[in-house]
Protein backbone atom coordinates (compact mmCIF):
# COMPACT_ATOMS: atom_id res chain seq x y z
CA UNK A 1 0.00 0.00 0.00
CA UNK A 2 2.95 2.71 0.86
CA UNK A 3 4.27 1.40 -2.03
CA UNK A 4 1.14 2.74 -4.41
CA UNK A 5 1.42 5.74 -2.58
CA UNK A 6 4.96 6.68 -3.32
CA UNK A 7 3.96 5.53 -6.96
CA UNK A 8 1.03 7.74 -6.92
CA UNK A 9 2.09 10.84 -5.89
CA UNK A 10 4.23 11.66 -7.82
CA UNK A 11 2.99 10.60 -11.16
CA UNK A 12 0.06 13.25 -9.88
CA UNK A 13 2.75 16.07 -8.95
CA UNK A 14 4.27 15.26 -12.73
CA UNK A 15 0.45 15.04 -14.20
CA UNK A 16 -0.30 19.02 -12.43
CA UNK A 17 2.77 20.02 -13.54
CA UNK A 18 3.08 19.35 -17.29
CA UNK A 19 -0.95 20.68 -17.10
CA UNK A 20 0.51 23.48 -15.76
CA UNK A 21 2.88 24.08 -18.46
CA UNK A 22 0.96 23.79 -21.16
CA UNK A 23 -1.57 26.35 -19.87
CA UNK A 24 1.46 28.72 -19.56
CA UNK A 25 2.39 27.55 -23.21
CA UNK A 26 -1.46 28.36 -24.31
CA UNK A 27 -1.46 31.95 -22.62
CA UNK A 28 0.33 34.36 -25.21
CA UNK A 29 -1.61 32.84 -27.55
CA UNK A 30 -4.86 33.93 -26.28
CA UNK A 31 -3.48 36.96 -25.52
CA UNK A 32 -2.11 37.40 -29.36
CA UNK A 33 -5.51 36.19 -30.39
CA UNK A 34 -6.94 39.12 -28.16
CA UNK A 35 -4.64 42.16 -28.64
CA UNK A 36 -6.12 44.44 -31.69
CA UNK A 37 -2.83 45.77 -32.11
CA UNK A 38 -0.74 41.98 -32.78
CA UNK A 39 -0.75 41.19 -35.97
CA UNK A 40 -0.32 37.55 -37.64
CA UNK A 41 1.20 37.75 -41.08
CA UNK A 42 0.86 35.56 -43.48
CA UNK A 43 4.50 33.66 -45.26
CA UNK A 44 3.26 35.85 -48.23
CA UNK A 45 3.13 39.11 -46.80
CA UNK A 46 6.22 38.37 -44.38
CA UNK A 47 7.84 38.10 -47.63
CA UNK A 48 7.41 41.74 -48.77
CA UNK A 49 8.27 43.46 -45.30
CA UNK A 50 11.60 44.51 -44.41
CA UNK A 51 12.32 44.04 -40.55
CA UNK A 52 15.53 45.74 -38.85
CA UNK A 53 17.30 45.76 -35.46
CA UNK A 54 16.23 49.45 -34.07
CA UNK A 55 20.12 50.91 -33.07
CA UNK A 56 21.38 54.06 -31.01
CA UNK A 57 22.86 57.48 -32.58
CA UNK A 58 23.68 61.27 -31.82
CA UNK A 59 20.64 63.31 -32.15
CA UNK A 60 19.77 66.43 -30.62
CA UNK A 61 15.71 68.41 -30.36
CA UNK A 62 15.11 71.03 -32.73
CA UNK A 63 13.19 73.88 -31.37
CA UNK A 64 11.30 76.27 -34.23
CA UNK A 65 10.21 79.20 -32.94
CA UNK A 66 8.44 82.02 -35.09
CA UNK A 67 10.30 84.57 -36.50
CA UNK A 68 10.17 88.01 -39.18
CA UNK A 69 12.22 89.20 -41.43
CA UNK A 70 13.08 92.97 -40.79
CA UNK A 71 15.76 95.77 -43.00
CA UNK A 72 18.76 95.59 -41.62
CA UNK A 73 18.82 98.82 -39.09
CA UNK A 74 22.54 99.89 -40.27
CA UNK A 75 21.65 99.73 -43.70
CA UNK A 76 18.64 101.97 -44.13
CA UNK A 77 18.76 105.52 -44.10
CA UNK A 78 15.92 108.19 -43.15
CA UNK A 79 15.96 110.87 -45.52
CA UNK A 80 14.03 114.92 -44.64
CA UNK A 81 14.82 117.99 -45.82
CA UNK A 82 17.14 120.35 -44.26
CA UNK A 83 15.12 123.84 -44.10
CA UNK A 84 11.27 124.11 -43.65
CA UNK A 85 9.54 124.46 -47.51
CA UNK A 86 6.70 123.44 -49.83
CA UNK A 87 7.13 120.26 -52.06
CA UNK A 88 7.68 121.22 -55.81
CA UNK A 89 8.33 117.94 -57.40
CA UNK A 90 8.77 114.28 -56.45
CA UNK A 91 10.94 112.33 -58.56
CA UNK A 92 11.51 109.17 -56.13
CA UNK A 93 8.26 106.64 -55.92
CA UNK A 94 7.83 103.91 -53.58
CA UNK A 95 9.74 100.58 -54.55
CA UNK A 96 12.18 102.16 -57.04
CA UNK A 97 15.94 101.99 -56.63
CA UNK A 98 17.93 105.04 -55.93
CA UNK A 99 22.29 105.38 -55.81
CA UNK A 100 24.02 107.74 -53.28
CA UNK A 101 23.27 111.04 -54.86
CA UNK A 102 20.32 110.95 -56.53
CA UNK A 103 17.50 113.94 -56.36
CA UNK A 104 14.70 112.87 -54.39
CA UNK A 105 12.42 115.23 -53.88
CA UNK A 106 12.39 119.50 -54.87
CA UNK A 107 11.26 122.02 -52.32
CA UNK A 108 10.66 125.56 -52.52
CA UNK A 109 12.29 127.18 -48.98
CA UNK A 110 12.42 130.95 -48.12
CA UNK A 111 14.44 130.13 -44.74
CA UNK A 112 16.82 128.85 -47.82
CA UNK A 113 16.98 131.97 -49.38
CA UNK A 114 16.82 133.86 -46.29
CA UNK A 115 20.21 132.06 -45.27
CA UNK A 116 21.70 132.78 -48.43
CA UNK A 117 21.13 136.59 -48.84
CA UNK A 118 22.50 136.38 -44.98
CA UNK A 119 25.51 134.47 -46.84
CA UNK A 120 26.08 137.45 -49.54
CA UNK A 121 25.67 140.18 -47.04
CA UNK A 122 28.32 138.52 -44.81
CA UNK A 123 30.46 138.48 -47.69
CA UNK A 124 30.37 141.72 -49.01
CA UNK A 125 30.80 143.28 -44.98
CA UNK A 126 34.10 140.89 -45.31
CA UNK A 127 35.28 142.20 -48.28
CA UNK A 128 34.61 146.19 -46.51
CA UNK A 129 36.71 145.39 -43.92
CA UNK A 130 39.47 143.68 -45.56
CA UNK A 131 39.61 147.42 -47.66
CA UNK A 132 39.64 149.13 -44.43
CA UNK A 133 42.15 147.54 -42.74
CA UNK A 134 44.14 148.24 -45.71
CA UNK A 135 43.74 151.90 -45.97
CA UNK A 136 44.27 151.94 -42.08
CA UNK A 137 47.49 150.47 -42.53
CA UNK A 138 48.61 152.95 -45.50
CA UNK A 139 47.49 155.69 -42.79
CA UNK A 140 48.84 154.66 -40.15
CA UNK A 141 52.33 153.81 -41.78
CA UNK A 142 52.01 157.81 -42.41
CA UNK A 143 51.02 158.36 -39.48
CA UNK A 144 47.94 160.03 -39.89
CA UNK A 145 45.83 157.64 -37.66
CA UNK A 146 47.27 156.37 -34.36
CA UNK A 147 47.37 152.65 -33.64
CA UNK A 148 44.07 152.10 -31.62
CA UNK A 149 42.29 152.96 -34.89
CA UNK A 150 44.20 150.94 -36.56
CA UNK A 151 43.36 147.59 -33.86
CA UNK A 152 40.09 148.96 -34.20
CA UNK A 153 39.82 148.72 -38.07
CA UNK A 154 41.31 144.78 -37.38
CA UNK A 155 39.29 143.71 -34.91
CA UNK A 156 35.71 144.99 -36.99
CA UNK A 157 37.47 142.90 -39.90
CA UNK A 158 37.50 139.77 -37.80
CA UNK A 159 34.17 140.08 -36.39
CA UNK A 160 32.91 140.50 -39.84
CA UNK A 161 35.13 137.40 -41.27
CA UNK A 162 33.47 135.51 -37.70
CA UNK A 163 29.88 136.35 -39.19
CA UNK A 164 30.87 135.15 -42.36
CA UNK A 165 32.12 131.71 -41.66
CA UNK A 166 29.09 131.78 -39.81
CA UNK A 167 26.82 132.35 -42.62
CA UNK A 168 28.94 129.48 -44.21
CA UNK A 169 28.55 127.06 -41.92
CA UNK A 170 24.50 127.76 -41.36
CA UNK A 171 24.44 127.15 -45.25
CA UNK A 172 26.35 123.64 -44.95
CA UNK A 173 23.48 123.01 -42.27
CA UNK A 174 20.90 123.23 -45.02
CA UNK A 175 22.38 121.39 -47.26
CA UNK A 176 24.33 123.11 -49.37
CA UNK A 177 27.44 121.66 -50.78
CA UNK A 178 31.00 123.73 -50.81
CA UNK A 179 30.35 123.75 -54.78
CA UNK A 180 27.24 125.05 -54.20
CA UNK A 181 28.55 128.00 -51.58
CA UNK A 182 31.53 128.97 -53.96
CA UNK A 183 29.06 129.22 -56.78
CA UNK A 184 26.40 131.57 -54.82
CA UNK A 185 29.66 133.67 -53.64
CA UNK A 186 30.45 134.41 -57.66
CA UNK A 187 27.16 135.21 -58.82
CA UNK A 188 25.25 136.51 -55.55
CA UNK A 189 22.76 135.14 -57.00
CA UNK A 190 20.10 133.86 -54.55
CA UNK A 191 17.84 130.83 -55.44
CA UNK A 192 14.98 129.06 -53.38
CA UNK A 193 15.09 125.91 -54.52
CA UNK A 194 16.26 123.05 -52.23
CA UNK A 195 16.93 119.22 -53.10
CA UNK A 196 16.02 116.04 -51.31
CA UNK A 197 19.38 113.97 -51.56
CA UNK A 198 19.73 110.15 -51.27
CA UNK A 199 22.20 109.30 -48.93
CA UNK A 200 22.02 105.56 -49.61
CA UNK A 201 21.63 103.49 -52.62
CA UNK A 202 19.24 101.15 -52.01
CA UNK A 203 15.56 101.04 -52.70
CA UNK A 204 13.06 103.60 -51.28
CA UNK A 205 10.86 101.36 -49.13
CA UNK A 206 8.70 104.46 -47.54
CA UNK A 207 7.41 107.49 -48.83
CA UNK A 208 5.28 110.42 -46.57
CA UNK A 209 4.85 112.90 -49.04
CA UNK A 210 2.80 114.60 -51.24
CA UNK A 211 2.77 116.75 -54.30
CA UNK A 212 2.62 120.48 -52.57
CA UNK A 213 3.27 119.74 -48.92
CA UNK A 214 4.49 121.64 -46.24
CA UNK A 215 8.13 119.66 -44.49
CA UNK A 216 9.78 120.18 -41.14
CA UNK A 217 13.12 119.37 -40.93
CA UNK A 218 12.40 117.21 -38.18
CA UNK A 219 9.96 115.29 -41.17
CA UNK A 220 11.38 112.12 -42.18
CA UNK A 221 10.24 112.43 -46.45
CA UNK A 222 11.52 109.03 -47.21
CA UNK A 223 12.82 105.57 -46.30
CA UNK A 224 15.92 104.30 -48.41
CA UNK A 225 17.15 100.74 -47.41
CA UNK A 226 19.70 98.68 -48.76
CA UNK A 227 17.89 94.92 -48.83
CA UNK A 228 21.15 93.14 -50.19
CA UNK A 229 21.32 91.87 -46.65
CA UNK A 230 18.75 91.77 -44.12
CA UNK A 231 17.75 90.88 -40.22
CA UNK A 232 15.70 87.55 -39.47
CA UNK A 233 14.18 88.54 -35.60
CA UNK A 234 13.14 85.89 -33.67
CA UNK A 235 11.62 85.54 -29.91
CA UNK A 236 13.31 82.76 -27.81
CA UNK A 237 11.20 81.03 -25.10
CA UNK A 238 13.01 81.81 -21.94
CA UNK A 239 13.48 78.25 -21.39
CA UNK A 240 15.47 77.68 -24.43
CA UNK A 241 17.47 80.75 -24.30
CA UNK A 242 20.29 79.32 -23.08
CA UNK A 243 20.80 76.86 -26.56
CA UNK A 244 21.58 81.04 -28.62
CA UNK A 245 24.64 82.21 -28.47
CA UNK A 246 25.90 85.71 -29.83
CA UNK A 247 28.22 84.73 -33.36
CA UNK A 248 26.96 80.99 -32.97
CA UNK A 249 25.53 79.56 -36.77
CA UNK A 250 21.76 79.13 -36.88
CA UNK A 251 19.14 78.36 -39.12
CA UNK A 252 15.68 79.63 -40.39
CA UNK A 253 12.82 78.69 -42.95
CA UNK A 254 10.61 81.15 -44.56
CA UNK A 255 7.08 80.33 -45.32
CA UNK A 256 6.49 82.11 -48.27
CA UNK A 257 9.43 80.36 -49.81
CA UNK A 258 8.92 76.26 -49.25
CA UNK A 259 12.26 74.79 -50.36
CA UNK A 260 14.37 78.20 -49.47
CA UNK A 261 16.77 77.12 -46.05
CA UNK A 262 18.67 80.32 -44.69
CA UNK A 263 22.15 79.86 -42.96
CA UNK A 264 22.95 82.37 -40.85
CA UNK A 265 25.18 83.80 -37.52
CA UNK A 266 22.96 85.24 -34.75
CA UNK A 267 24.73 89.10 -34.85
CA UNK A 268 22.51 89.52 -31.46
CA UNK A 269 21.40 88.39 -28.90
CA UNK A 270 19.51 90.23 -26.09
CA UNK A 271 21.10 90.33 -22.52
CA UNK A 272 17.40 91.01 -21.07
CA UNK A 273 14.08 88.92 -21.32
CA UNK A 274 10.87 90.79 -22.18
CA UNK A 275 8.97 90.84 -19.06
CA UNK A 276 5.75 90.75 -20.68
CA UNK A 277 6.31 87.61 -23.55
CA UNK A 278 9.22 85.96 -21.04
CA UNK A 279 10.81 85.65 -24.16
CA UNK A 280 15.01 87.06 -25.84
CA UNK A 281 15.25 88.76 -28.88
CA UNK A 282 17.74 86.97 -31.22
CA UNK A 283 18.59 88.80 -34.65
CA UNK A 284 20.43 86.44 -37.26
CA UNK A 285 22.35 88.20 -40.34
CA UNK A 286 21.08 86.91 -43.35
CA UNK A 287 22.49 87.89 -47.18
CA UNK A 288 19.82 88.55 -50.03
CA UNK A 289 21.43 89.29 -52.85
CA UNK A 290 18.60 88.38 -55.23
CA UNK A 291 16.51 89.94 -53.21
CA UNK A 292 13.90 87.25 -52.53
CA UNK A 293 13.48 87.63 -49.22
CA UNK A 294 11.18 90.57 -48.24
CA UNK A 295 11.34 92.76 -45.40
CA UNK A 296 7.66 91.45 -43.37
CA UNK A 297 7.87 88.02 -44.61
CA UNK A 298 6.81 85.08 -42.03
CA UNK A 299 10.29 82.84 -41.22
CA UNK A 300 10.77 80.15 -38.48
CA UNK A 301 14.18 79.77 -36.57
CA UNK A 302 15.28 76.36 -36.12
CA UNK A 303 17.41 76.49 -32.77
CA UNK A 304 19.38 73.21 -32.24
CA UNK A 305 19.27 71.84 -28.04
CA UNK A 306 22.40 69.45 -26.72
CA UNK A 307 23.14 66.25 -28.33
CA UNK A 308 21.68 63.13 -26.86
CA UNK A 309 22.31 59.60 -27.91
CA UNK A 310 18.78 57.98 -28.66
CA UNK A 311 17.06 55.50 -30.74
CA UNK A 312 17.17 56.22 -34.12
CA UNK A 313 14.31 54.97 -36.91
CA UNK A 314 13.67 55.80 -40.18
CA UNK A 315 9.93 57.79 -41.14
CA UNK A 316 9.17 55.04 -43.75
CA UNK A 317 8.49 52.31 -40.42
CA UNK A 318 6.42 55.15 -38.54
CA UNK A 319 2.32 54.70 -39.25
CA UNK A 320 0.54 57.48 -38.45
CA UNK A 321 -2.86 57.22 -36.61
CA UNK A 322 -5.07 59.70 -35.13
CA UNK A 323 -2.57 62.23 -34.64
CA UNK A 324 -0.18 59.81 -32.96
CA UNK A 325 2.85 57.90 -34.08
CA UNK A 326 3.54 54.03 -34.02
CA UNK A 327 5.71 51.10 -34.91
CA UNK A 328 5.52 47.46 -35.71
CA UNK A 329 7.50 45.66 -33.30
CA UNK A 330 8.33 42.02 -33.80
CA UNK A 331 7.35 39.79 -31.14
CA UNK A 332 7.96 36.49 -33.14
CA UNK A 333 8.47 35.15 -36.18
CA UNK A 334 4.88 36.06 -37.24
CA UNK A 335 3.24 38.25 -35.02
CA UNK A 336 4.25 42.04 -34.77
CA UNK A 337 2.52 44.70 -32.43
CA UNK A 338 1.43 48.44 -33.24
CA UNK A 339 3.53 50.23 -30.28
CA UNK A 340 2.56 54.16 -30.08
CA UNK A 341 5.68 55.58 -29.61
CA UNK A 342 7.19 59.10 -29.23
CA UNK A 343 9.60 60.91 -31.36
CA UNK A 344 11.43 63.85 -32.03
CA UNK A 345 11.92 66.38 -34.90
CA UNK A 346 12.51 64.85 -38.08
CA UNK A 347 15.47 65.32 -39.86
CA UNK A 348 16.75 63.67 -43.13
CA UNK A 349 14.07 60.89 -43.11
CA UNK A 350 14.80 59.51 -39.53
CA UNK A 351 13.20 60.95 -35.95
CA UNK A 352 14.78 59.89 -32.90
CA UNK A 353 12.87 57.65 -30.17
CA UNK A 354 11.76 59.81 -26.89
CA UNK A 355 9.55 56.90 -25.78
CA UNK A 356 8.38 54.01 -26.54
CA UNK A 357 10.99 51.59 -28.10
CA UNK A 358 14.04 50.61 -26.71
CA UNK A 359 17.82 49.78 -28.71
CA UNK A 360 18.08 46.28 -30.72
CA UNK A 361 14.13 45.68 -30.90
CA UNK A 362 13.15 44.58 -34.23
CA UNK A 363 10.57 46.75 -36.16
CA UNK A 364 9.12 46.59 -39.58
CA UNK A 365 11.04 49.37 -41.83
CA UNK A 366 9.11 48.72 -45.14
CA UNK A 367 5.81 47.51 -45.46
CA UNK A 368 4.62 49.24 -42.50
CA UNK A 369 1.67 50.64 -44.44
CA UNK A 370 0.71 47.65 -45.91
CA UNK A 371 0.41 45.81 -42.07
CA UNK A 372 -1.84 48.33 -40.85
CA UNK A 373 -4.05 47.80 -43.91
CA UNK A 374 -4.22 44.51 -42.73
CA UNK A 375 -4.59 44.90 -39.05
CA UNK A 376 -7.67 47.02 -40.05
CA UNK A 377 -9.28 44.61 -41.47
CA UNK A 378 -8.62 41.96 -39.36
CA UNK A 379 -10.41 44.63 -36.64
CA UNK A 380 -13.56 45.40 -39.28
CA UNK A 381 -13.91 41.61 -39.04
CA UNK A 382 -14.37 40.87 -35.65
Amino acid sequence: MNLLKQTLIPALFLTTLLGGCQEKQAAPAAVVAQDPFIVAVTPELLKRMTITAVGAGESSETIRVPARIEVDEQRVARIGAAVTGRLTEIHAELGQRVHRGDVLATLHSAELSSSQLAYLKAVSQEGLQLRAVSRAKLLFESDVISAAELQKRESELLQAQAERQTSHDQLKVLGMTERDINKLAETRSVYSLFSVISTLEGVVIERKITQGQVVQPADALFTVADLSHVWLVAEIPEQQAGLVRTGGVSEAEITALADHTLNGKLIFVSDTIKPDTRTVTARMDVENPDRLIKPGMLASMLIRGASHKRVIVPMAAVVRDDNRDYVFVQIDVQHFQLRRVKLGAENAGVAPVLEGLLEGEKIVTDGAFHLNNERRRKELEG
